[in-house]
């Protein structure tokens, strides 16, 4: 039967093999493949094995076979009855038409290199095919450490391919382009660089949405994978072996004894590749951050109901409902990089009371100015994803959307406060409507700093401030929490409008990033992930550099017009052959210059979020 929108699409491809069908293909089916790709779900019909097919006519039918994992992760669950099967433009385009399967570790991956234990002697890594500099504002490799031979080819391959898809931009970067990513995101993995394929696969998948248009799709987001794809692939091909450019598999489960771990709150996922569920956030008595995830194919649905599903941890008699205000004794547990708890066969989980977050460990989060949290953040955000923040606020009024609150202590900054997930069918947008709706009202607020934006908060959870008099009025098996994204704030969880207090004044001040000139590095930057090293080279030619960057420099901002300057000329340069013919300009000289120009904008956009904190 046809595929309809509540399927889950076709199946999942593994990159591996996508890349090498379109490697497969001749020259002149490789130019088709973009066009034949197109519409290849409308043609999808589902067999009663759970296979799907899809008919490009009488003697042309791809077949394609998920394995156990759902996705298609072998050449041969991939095939076509056409004369010139495998190598034929209906399997390449059946598999590009498929989303990206996410990989797992692989058993042939080679380690990275141990930490030295001391400073030792390096020698010059001449295994790399092509010389790399680092990009301005970055940090040189310390010279501790040498990556593997297998290491630094597979980080010179991935820069080619990364500075090959940024010249081309969304524009020309199709099928083809994508394919040469892949190739060289499954050579890392298999030399054991798993940040670096991760990176290559958020390009892809950016590179993907944008071309087809879809709505979630921000082309900012796509610019700062590319920065971190081409910052991450310069740094190791330079040689740099710190562990946090290599990486860690996302899965690499180690055991971490006997812990003791406290529900903070819940937050649904939702993904724009079909999956839902939810991930409860824990911590531990000396402040260790936690999590229980649950997310599974199934979109909306899933991520509403996994709410209130069962915790699969040792044989724990919880749901995600109780143990996001529950506690957990747990024996063997396994634990990965990032503190996501493991469901092995050894762990054993007994439940425990819950405790408020003004007892134990999570008082704690609430006590540091927001400010020192943020800069904290700002810091590790190249290595980690940002921890939680809690701050104890004041609601101003609602901007929007959005809702404006102040920090309660001396010269507190006014915070933005935006949904954690903006789908209408989940409760962020709501809860915050109504909390709008109460100025001058005392909350307790634990979310995650968005790094992006200036003084800006995605809340998971909302509580009364101890101690304060006009303030939220939970029920008391909610012990002194509202998860938003699961729980709907009622007018009985709210004193009355009239024993609020008024708020103090908030003018809205300009805002630090979107009114500093620097917006014009940005806007030149993303020219260039958009259309590629040629518009770029157009941009440049229609305004002279002192009316295009004279604001920067008058704004003190002399590095970033110099910088941007640099990167207009390089993507302009027209090079000549010995025969004064035009010739191929350097992709890579290209992409080193539009690299040292995104990472000074990235860290002084940092500067100006840290700032607006303050």
């Amino acid at each position: 039967m046809p595929l309809t929108s509540t399927d889950t699409q076709l199946p999942p491809v593994a990159p591996e093999v996508l890349a090498e069908a379109v490697e497969q293909l001749s020259a002149r089916l490789r130019k088709k493949l973009d066009a034949a790709t197109e519409g290849c779900a409308a043609l999808a019909e589902r067999t009663a094995d759970g296979g799907v097919v899809l008919g490009f006519g009488e003697d042309a039918v791809v077949t394609l076979r998920p394995g156990p994992t759902g996705a298609v992760t072998l050449a041969e669950q991939a095939v076509c009855t056409c004369l010139l099967a495998p190598r034929c433009l209906h399997r390449a385009a059946a598999l590009g038409a498929a989303p990206l399967a996410d990989v797992q570790p692989s058993a042939d991956a080679v380690p990275p290199p141990p930490e030295p234990e001391g400073s030792t002697a390096t020698s010059e890594p001449a295994a790399a095919s092509v010389s790399v500099s680092v990009p301005e504002g970055e940090p040189e490799p310390r010279p501790e450490a040498t990556l593997p031979d297998a290491q630094l080819h597979a980080a010179a391959a991935l820069w080619q391919a990364a500075a090959e898809a940024l010249a081309a931009g969304v524009t020309a970067g199709g099928a083809v382009v994508q394919a040469e990513l892949l190739r060289a995101a499954h050579t890392a993995r298999l030399a054991g660089l798993p940040r670096a394929e991760a990176a290559a696969l958020r390009v892809v998948r950016g590179l993907r949405a944008a071309r087809e248009r879809r709505a979630a799709q921000r082309l900012g987001d796509l610019t700062a994978a590319f920065r971190e794809l081409l910052r991450t692939a310069a740094l190791l091909a330079a040689g740099s072996a710190a562990p946090a450019l290599t990486g860690t598999s996302r899965r690499a489960y180690a055991p971490g004894g006997s812990l003791q771990v406290y529900g903070l709150c819940r937050e649904p996922v939702l993904s724009a590749t079909g999956y839902g569920g939810v991930v409860t956030h824990l911590l531990a008595p000396d402040g260790a951050g936690y999590s229980i995830s649950d997310v599974r194919p199934g979109g909306l649905a899933r991520a509403r109901g996994a709410g209130s599903a069962s915790v699969a941890l040792g044989g724990a008699a919880l749901d995600h409902a109780g143990l996001a205000r529950g506690g957990l004794r747990i024996t063997g547990a396994t634990v990965s990089p990032e503190g996501r708890l493991g469901a092995g066969r050894g762990v054993q989980a007994t439940p425990l009371r819950g405790t408020p977050w003004s007892e134990g460990p999570a008082a704690a989060l609430f006590v540091r100015p927001a400010a020192e949290a943020v800069a904290r953040a700002l810091a590790e955000a190249d290595v980690a994803e940002p921890a939680l923040l809690g701050c104890d606020v004041t609601v101003v009024g609602a901007a929007g959307e959005d809702l404006l609150v102040r920090e309660v202590r001396p010269g507190g900054p006014l915070i933005r406060l935006r949904p954690a997930h903006p789908h209408p069918e989940l409760p962020h947008t709501e809860n915050l409507r109504r909390l709008a709706s109460y100025p001058g009202l005392y909350l307790r607020i634990l979310g995650r700093p968005d790094l992006d934006r200036a003084a800006t908060l995605r809340p998971l959870a909302v509580g009364p401030v101890p101690g304060a008099e006009h303030t939220l009025r939970l029920p008391e098996e909610w012990l002194g929490r509202a998860d938003l994204g699961y729980d709907r704030l009622q007018g009985g969880h709210f004193p009355p409008r009239t024993a609020c207090p008024a708020p103090e004044p908030a003018p809205i001040g300009p805002d630090p990033l979107t009114d500093s000139p620097l917006w014009r590095v940005r806007r030149l930057l993303e020219t260039g992930v958009a259309g590629g090293r040629r518009a770029v080279a157009e941009a440049a030619r229609g305004t002279e550099p002192l009316a295009a960057y004279g604001p920067l420099r008058r704004a003190g901002l002399t590095a970033a017009a110099e910088l941007a300057t640099a990167l207009a000329a390089e993507a302009d340069r027209r090079p000549r052959d010995v025969f004064g013919r035009l010739a191929d300009s350097s992709a890579e000289a290209y992409a080193r210059a539009w690299l040292a120009a995104a990472a000074y904008l990235a860290a002084a956009e940092r500067s100006l979020v840290s700032a607006s904190w303050t």
